[in-house]
């Protein structure tokens, strides 16, 4: 039985207890709900203080490649990351899902026109095997992670397609995961919401605060996390 205590910042009411421990399908509904509470413009003060952060960090700027997902509908906004990391000469990968299966192969843009809608519904760019990037081999790169939740230990709640933490477990650079405050939770293994498959994210970067793993030293491309945690 998860404790009502453990739910935090996403559960705030008896019928979001009840959903958090429905499982991972119940508690991605209620962080959706969550999610669309906030008014377009507070999202929009909170995500540019994200990326604010996200800036500042040596990870970034040392970066060669950028991989970011492309934000959808109320997820933190990317498309502000997307522009700074062109406009500071670097190569910026989006991803593209391979059907039937969880892989997704990684094409350099330099625009975003052109991309079309993925059996997701998000915007992936063509097919383009001239622009094809394998990640798998790309140390100098820092890859910008989604989820609907994250915790200090940088285990996110994604959507259950299972492509981000397949990809995670063969990158070698730096992964960030974009988490408003509001929907940062102590432990998701606490509410059952941690899986043998799921890769945690090295950082997680809020509006407040960036979080470091649980092996700080183990990131690469970072060689002073200090005033980076919530000490």
């Amino acid at each position: 039985m998860i404790r009502e205590a453990h739910l935090k910042a996403l559960a705030r009411t008896p019928d979001e207890v009840e959903a958090a421990c429905e499982g991972k399908d119940g508690l991605r509904a209620r962080c959706k709900e969550l999610r669309a509470r906030r008014s377009a413009a507070e999202r929009a003060a909170t995500d540019s203080a994200i990326a604010a952060r996200l800036f500042d960090l040596t990870a970034f700027q040392a970066a060669r490649v950028i991989a970011p997902y492309l934000s959808f509908g109320t997820e933190v906004e990317t498309r502000a990351i997307i522009e700074r990391a062109w406009a500071a000469g670097k190569t910026v990968a989006l991803p593209r899902c391979v059907p039937g299966t969880r892989a997704m192969r990684w094409y350099a843009v330099t625009s975003l026109a052109g991309l079309a809608r993925g059996p997701r519904g998000v915007l992936e760019p063509a097919e383009d095997p001239a622009r094809e990037l394998d990640l798998s081999a790309r140390a100098d790169a820092l890859a910008v992670v989604p989820g609907l939740a994250f915790d200090a230990r940088g285990f996110r709640l994604g959507y259950g397609g299972g492509y981000f933490d397949a990809f995670l477990s063969a990158f070698p650079g730096v992964s960030v995961g974009l988490c408003r405050e509001a929907q940062l939770v102590e432990s998701l293994r606490a509410l059952g919401a941690v899986d043998a498959h799921d890769v945690p994210v090295d950082l997680v970067v809020t509006e407040a605060r960036v979080l470091a793993s649980a092996q700080p030293a183990q990131i690469r491309g970072i060689r002073d996390i200090r005033g980076m945690r919530d000490e």
